[in-house]
Protein backbone atom coordinates (compact mmCIF):
# COMPACT_ATOMS: atom_id res chain seq x y z
CA UNK A 1 0.00 0.00 0.00
CA UNK A 2 1.04 4.02 -0.73
CA UNK A 3 1.24 5.72 2.07
CA UNK A 4 -1.21 8.37 2.52
CA UNK A 5 -0.85 11.71 0.43
CA UNK A 6 -0.53 14.90 2.56
CA UNK A 7 -3.91 15.71 0.94
CA UNK A 8 -5.64 12.87 2.46
CA UNK A 9 -4.09 13.59 5.44
CA UNK A 10 -5.44 17.21 6.05
CA UNK A 11 -8.90 16.04 4.61
CA UNK A 12 -8.83 13.16 7.44
CA UNK A 13 -8.13 15.98 9.93
CA UNK A 14 -11.12 18.24 8.86
CA UNK A 15 -12.99 15.30 8.67
CA UNK A 16 -12.17 14.29 12.54
CA UNK A 17 -12.49 18.42 13.23
CA UNK A 18 -15.88 18.23 11.74
CA UNK A 19 -16.81 14.90 13.18
CA UNK A 20 -15.74 17.15 16.70
CA UNK A 21 -17.79 20.01 16.09
CA UNK A 22 -20.54 17.80 15.30
CA UNK A 23 -20.51 16.35 18.68
CA UNK A 24 -19.80 19.39 20.52
CA UNK A 25 -23.20 20.75 18.37
CA UNK A 26 -25.24 17.85 19.17
CA UNK A 27 -24.08 17.89 23.12
CA UNK A 28 -25.27 21.47 22.86
CA UNK A 29 -28.83 20.61 21.70
CA UNK A 30 -29.37 18.16 23.82
CA UNK A 31 -28.91 20.08 26.53
CA UNK A 32 -30.88 22.92 25.33
CA UNK A 33 -33.51 20.47 24.53
CA UNK A 34 -33.74 19.15 28.32
CA UNK A 35 -33.56 22.49 29.20
CA UNK A 36 -36.91 23.43 26.81
CA UNK A 37 -38.32 20.25 28.64
CA UNK A 38 -37.92 21.25 31.59
CA UNK A 39 -38.90 24.68 30.86
CA UNK A 40 -42.15 23.58 29.40
CA UNK A 41 -42.96 21.26 32.71
CA UNK A 42 -42.51 24.11 34.85
CA UNK A 43 -45.00 25.90 32.61
CA UNK A 44 -47.62 23.04 32.53
CA UNK A 45 -47.56 23.07 36.59
CA UNK A 46 -47.70 26.82 36.81
CA UNK A 47 -50.52 26.89 34.67
CA UNK A 48 -52.27 23.91 36.48
CA UNK A 49 -52.20 26.11 39.63
CA UNK A 50 -53.17 29.60 37.63
CA UNK A 51 -56.27 26.96 37.16
CA UNK A 52 -57.06 25.55 40.02
CA UNK A 53 -57.07 29.36 41.57
CA UNK A 54 -59.24 30.73 39.04
CA UNK A 55 -61.79 27.85 39.21
CA UNK A 56 -61.54 28.24 43.42
CA UNK A 57 -62.12 32.42 43.12
CA UNK A 58 -64.56 31.85 40.67
CA UNK A 59 -66.47 29.64 43.49
CA UNK A 60 -66.13 31.71 45.96
CA UNK A 61 -67.71 34.58 43.67
CA UNK A 62 -70.63 32.15 43.17
CA UNK A 63 -71.49 32.16 46.85
CA UNK A 64 -70.85 35.45 47.84
CA UNK A 65 -73.52 35.77 44.98
CA UNK A 66 -75.16 33.33 46.22
CA UNK A 67 -75.63 34.51 49.55
CA UNK A 68 -76.15 38.35 48.15
CA UNK A 69 -79.47 37.17 46.24
CA UNK A 70 -80.90 34.97 49.54
CA UNK A 71 -79.87 37.80 52.27
CA UNK A 72 -82.78 39.41 53.74
CA UNK A 73 -83.47 42.98 52.85
CA UNK A 74 -82.60 45.79 55.66
CA UNK A 75 -86.28 47.22 57.55
CA UNK A 76 -87.62 49.60 55.89
CA UNK A 77 -87.05 52.24 58.06
CA UNK A 78 -83.19 51.83 57.74
CA UNK A 79 -83.54 51.65 53.52
CA UNK A 80 -85.01 55.21 53.76
CA UNK A 81 -82.62 56.78 56.20
CA UNK A 82 -79.84 54.88 53.90
CA UNK A 83 -81.61 56.44 50.86
CA UNK A 84 -82.22 59.85 52.54
CA UNK A 85 -78.17 59.91 53.85
CA UNK A 86 -76.64 59.12 49.87
CA UNK A 87 -79.17 61.76 48.71
CA UNK A 88 -77.69 63.90 51.29
CA UNK A 89 -74.24 63.31 50.64
CA UNK A 90 -74.56 63.85 47.06
CA UNK A 91 -76.13 67.53 47.66
CA UNK A 92 -73.41 68.22 49.47
CA UNK A 93 -70.95 67.16 46.89
CA UNK A 94 -70.68 70.35 45.31
CA UNK A 95 -70.02 72.02 48.35
CA UNK A 96 -67.38 70.01 49.82
CA UNK A 97 -65.32 69.23 46.67
CA UNK A 98 -63.15 72.38 46.28
CA UNK A 99 -62.35 71.49 49.94
CA UNK A 100 -61.39 68.09 49.67
CA UNK A 101 -59.26 68.76 46.48
CA UNK A 102 -57.32 71.43 48.07
CA UNK A 103 -58.87 74.75 46.52
CA UNK A 104 -61.29 75.69 48.67
CA UNK A 105 -61.89 76.93 52.73
CA UNK A 106 -63.77 74.14 54.82
CA UNK A 107 -67.58 73.98 54.27
CA UNK A 108 -68.63 74.97 57.54
CA UNK A 109 -66.22 78.63 57.42
CA UNK A 110 -68.44 79.81 54.56
CA UNK A 111 -68.88 83.50 55.90
CA UNK A 112 -72.57 83.54 53.73
CA UNK A 113 -74.46 80.93 56.64
CA UNK A 114 -76.03 82.66 58.82
CA UNK A 115 -75.23 81.62 62.82
CA UNK A 116 -78.80 79.88 63.08
CA UNK A 117 -77.31 77.70 60.02
CA UNK A 118 -74.23 77.08 61.69
CA UNK A 119 -76.00 76.16 65.01
CA UNK A 120 -78.44 73.32 63.43
CA UNK A 121 -75.47 71.82 62.27
CA UNK A 122 -74.21 70.89 65.39
CA UNK A 123 -75.66 69.42 68.70
CA UNK A 124 -74.19 69.61 72.24
CA UNK A 125 -73.64 66.08 71.73
CA UNK A 126 -71.17 66.96 69.21
CA UNK A 127 -69.51 69.23 72.01
CA UNK A 128 -69.94 67.22 74.61
CA UNK A 129 -66.22 66.65 76.14
CA UNK A 130 -64.98 63.00 77.07
CA UNK A 131 -62.68 62.70 80.25
CA UNK A 132 -59.34 63.14 78.11
CA UNK A 133 -60.90 66.20 76.58
CA UNK A 134 -61.72 64.39 73.32
CA UNK A 135 -64.55 64.58 71.07
CA UNK A 136 -67.07 60.91 72.09
CA UNK A 137 -66.93 58.56 69.19
CA UNK A 138 -69.62 58.57 66.91
CA UNK A 139 -72.25 55.23 67.07
CA UNK A 140 -71.95 52.84 64.48
CA UNK A 141 -75.68 51.76 63.18
CA UNK A 142 -75.63 47.90 62.39
CA UNK A 143 -77.95 46.36 59.94
CA UNK A 144 -81.08 44.30 61.52
CA UNK A 145 -82.36 41.46 60.10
Amino acid sequence: MTSPSFEEVELNKKHEEILGKRAVLLQQMESRYEQQKSKRRQQVKLSQAAHERNSQLLQDLQKMENRLRTRELPHPDILSLETRYWASVEEKIPEWERFLLGKGPHPSSDPSRTPKQQKLKTTPRDHAPTQDGALPPRPILKHVK
